[in-house]
């Protein structure tokens, strides 16, 4: 797994690459997350809401099960007062930060023909909420979200669904350089032969991508 960006092969491993498939949080996205400003804000402890996210959410994360319906049971434990529609803006909100600099380097790499695309494990509602508060569906050439695909990372088929999507455009899994702050997704995208890199500094990652961009961008 490649952790770090090796600078001597900086230009040689992304020159031929044409698509760049961007993780959600921790790269596009930076805050703390949503359980963790939950629990200081109401009191409660990671005990109480763990089983549900390492539980039917998962089923969430694949579009087998409809957040709004299985989250409801959960609520009056956690102490929130409101309906299960406020509560879930709430948690959006709360992971509503996008880091503009990544942004601004996508609209740069588009510009130079560089398609750009959002990969993630997402359950549908949050995936909507990408799409138009955060307003990634014109940030990005596409989203390919785990809720809309039936399957998340490190699956195979996560892949192979992106895979296709982006031969449509004439991409090979061979053009695509993926970027992840998880380890574990990186390494379940090597296996699937795609380059993938463990994404920790923006300035590093910036510095590694701007071969990609002509002249006259910033």
């Amino acid at each position: 797994m490649k952790a770090l960006f090796p600078k001597n092969k900086f230009k040689n491993s992304l020159m031929n690459k044409k698509c760049i498939l961007f993780d959600a949080d921790g790269v596009v996205i930076n805050s703390e997350l949503f359980t963790v400003q939950y629990q200081k804000q109401f009191g409660i402890s990671n005990d109480e809401m763990l089983p549900f996210f390492k539980g039917i959410f998962q089923d969430c994360l694949v579009g087998k099960a409809d957040l709004k319906k299985v989250v409801q049971p959960y609520l009056k434990k956690w102490e929130w007062e409101g309906d299960v529609d406020g509560f879930l803006l709430f948690w959006f909100k709360a992971e509503h930060n996008i880091d503009k600099r990544v942004i601004e380097l996508i609209s740069d790499l588009r510009k130079n023909a560089v398609l750009c695309y959002l990969a993630t494990n997402q359950e549908k509602y949050r995936t909507e909420y990408m799409r138009k508060e955060m307003g990634f569906d014109k940030v990005f050439d596409g989203i390919f979200s785990s809720a809309e695909i039936g399957s998340k990372r490190p699956d195979r088929e996560f892949y192979e669904f992106i895979f296709r999507e982006v031969a449509k455009k004439g991409i090979s899994k061979e053009q695509i350089f993926y970027i992840d702050d998880t380890a574990s997704h990186v390494e379940s995208a090597e296996e699937q032969g795609v380059d993938a890199h463990l994404y920790s500094d923006f300035e590093e990652f910036n510095g590694f991508v701007r071969p990609l961009i002509k002249k006259g961008f910033h």
